[in-house]
């Protein structure tokens, strides 16, 4: 069976994203836990600013103050939702670890293909999908047993 196109453009992508992530959990782990837990992901988003400024000129930008004031609501739900995503990252990787990384990850894809993809914009999906959501449900119920059992 031949992946599609489409199909392997989505899994590169999402390669890159989940290295950039273990880039991040790596770091992460190994700087020091501060005082503040603030000031590392601060900093790190000051690098991830810059980096994006470098960036922005490589893409068309064309309308840019247009662009942002006819998405600012979005822009504020977005950021709000980074900002929750940083704050919890930070908490569970100081006080659990990186393994624990599987539980959010599950979770991530039920919150965000269930609710976001299939509840609030109506996404098709078929058996196999409902398959993987299923087994992301047990994912979860397993980490558990295993969490309990160690």
């Amino acid at each position: 069976m031949q992946l599609s196109s489409l199909f392997q453009s989505a899994l590169a992508v999402a390669l890159l994203a989940a290295v950039g992530n273990a880039l991040f959990v790596f770091g992460q782990r190994r700087a020091e836990i501060a005082a503040n837990p603030f000031v590392f992901i601060f900093a790190v988003l000051l690098v991830c600013i810059g980096l994006f400024g470098v960036t922005i000129p490589f893409f068309d930008r064309s309308d840019l103050g247009g662009f942002v004031r006819r998405n600012l609501i979005w822009i504020a739900i977005s950021g709000f939702g980074f900002y929750l995503t940083f704050v919890g990252f930070y908490f569970l990787y100081t006080r659990h670890g990186a393994s624990y990384y599987v539980l959010y990850a599950v979770l991530s894809i039920l919150t965000t293909s269930v609710l976001v993809g299939l509840i609030i914009f109506r996404e098709q999906i078929n058996g196999f999908h409902l398959a993987a959501i299923g087994a992301a449900l047990l994912s979860v119920i397993l980490f558990g047993l295993g969490q309990f059992r160690s």
